[in-house]
């Protein structure tokens, strides 16, 4: 399981994506996607939301369980991925890419994030 260089992670298992113009794209990654098993259902931020950092802000439910999806930083919502809404497994299938699940543009950014050399290190305990 690779995760890519260029995101940054959370502990609670999204990655973040590079700024541009203030707006970055928000998923989960492919070590929770894994967990989570097949993905039935997400619940997403709406657009002209606010989200905290740390706080929930959605869910995600498979065939497993039901996880709640958390803000790695704070902003206001300016997209969700309908095309996940419409096909869940997108999250399984392709977390880093056509899975992701929203775009925020950010406010504040908490200085935890980790690298992904360190989220790799993190989940392998």
């Amino acid at each position: 399981m690779s995760n890519p260089q260029q995101l940054r992670y959370s502990k609670e298992h999204e990655w973040l994506s590079a700024t541009e113009d203030g707006v970055a794209t928000v998923g989960i990654t492919e070590h929770a996607a894994n967990a989570l098993g097949d993905v039935v259902f997400a619940q997403l931020p709406a657009v002209g939301d606010t989200v905290a950092a740390g706080e929930s802000c959605g869910e995600l439910e498979s065939t497993k369980s039901v996880s709640d999806l958390y803000a790695p930083v704070s902003g206001e919502i300016v997209a969700a991925n309908q095309d996940v809404v419409d096909d869940p497994s997108l999250v399984n299938s392709a977390p880093f890419e056509g899975g992701w699940l929203f775009k925020v543009r950010i406010s504040d950014e908490p200085g935890d994030l980790l690298s992904a050399d360190e989220y790799t290190a993190f989940t392998a305990g």
